[in-house]
């Protein structure tokens, strides 16, 4: 699968805002692509990414280059478009960005889903995400990613 995360530029902002879920998915995912862009212009940690197949913008996610006050690296939003959805490209497009992570010695990745997307639970639990806890925070379920750099592959 050839699947690239790039970052946002002046040459594809605007297609990654019209990026968009199923109707019925804007109660997992409320937040549209232009409120993440918006927002990275003042939180200095956002680093944002277009997913793309091949040549085609497919999706976009959004993480943290600084640790939060545990320690943990955040991915506050991974989202596919609804016609590019269930091809895999979101599974493939995380374990990219998960190695990346890696390369600023990332030791506890956090991604949080809403707790009725079963999607989500299923895909993070997939990649070795596993619950912090039973009970819900800000309305999502917080999900670790805990990585061992002395055992990871180059």
């Amino acid at each position: 699968m050839t699947i690239a995360i790039s970052p946002i530029t002046v040459d594809n902002w605007y297609a990654c805002t019209q990026l968009k879920v199923n109707p019925e998915q804007l109660s997992v995912f409320p937040a549209p692509v232009v409120y993440w862009i918006a927002e990275s212009k003042y939180a200095d940690e956002f680093e944002l990414r277009a997913i793309y197949w091949k040549d085609e913008l497919v999706g976009f996610i959004v993480y943290c280059t600084k640790p939060d006050n545990d320690g943990n690296y955040w991915i506050p939003a991974l989202m596919i478009d609804e016609i590019h959805q269930g091809k895999g490209y979101g599974k493939a497009a995380l374990k990219m960005l998960i190695e990346f992570m890696q390369q600023f010695c990332c030791t506890r990745i956090m991604i949080g889903h809403r707790p009725n997307n079963h999607i989500a639970d299923r895909l993070y639990a997939s990649l070795g995400f596993k619950k912090v806890s039973e009970e819900l925070i800000d309305g999502e379920v917080i999900r670790l990613l805990e990585i061992c750099l002395a055992t990871r592959t180059s």
